[in-house]
């Protein structure tokens, strides 16, 4: 089953997420300095997402009303599918650029005792991740 959110909760979790890196944003030119990965904890029964750095300051927060009344077993997942096309249109926007956290950091999926679950995604300027698509053929050409 898939998980139906409405185009204001997407909005919601869309712009949580920008005011969570907000506080990150520098001018141009400057040098990123900040260590730390950005952590995107949703609860299943308050429908609430809680976004944290990795000192568990709490960076932003809103409540997504569909998740609190989600009833399948695949929320984890559901929740983690809606998470990545949301953050990846936001770093193909480039709201993640001139932030002042340092490469390579990302963007996770922890549970309620702030254990990682899965990468989100992985800003990282420097490395080109390879998907299938750019490794077909590969061998004939080398």
């Amino acid at each position: 089953m898939n998980m139906k959110l409405s185009q204001q909760s997407l909005l919601s979790i869309e712009s949580t997420i920008k005011k969570a890196v907000a506080r990150y944003q520098i001018p141009e030119g400057e040098e990123p300095s900040i260590v730390t990965d950005i952590h995107l904890q949703p609860n299943p029964t308050s429908g609430e997402l809680l976004i944290y750095d990795d000192d568990d300051t709490e960076l932003a927060s809103c409540t997504i009303n569909e998740w609190g009344s989600y009833e399948s077993d695949d929320f984890d997942k559901e929740v983690e599918r809606i998470l990545t096309s949301i953050l990846g249109r936001l770093k193909r926007a480039g709201s993640f650029s001139h932030l002042s956290l340092m490469e390579p950091y990302s963007f996770t999926l922890i549970d309620d005792d702030k254990e990682t679950t899965s990468e989100l995604l992985l800003i990282d300027s420097e490395t080109l991740i390879i998907n299938d698509e750019l490794l077909k053929g590969l061998d004939e050409e080398l």
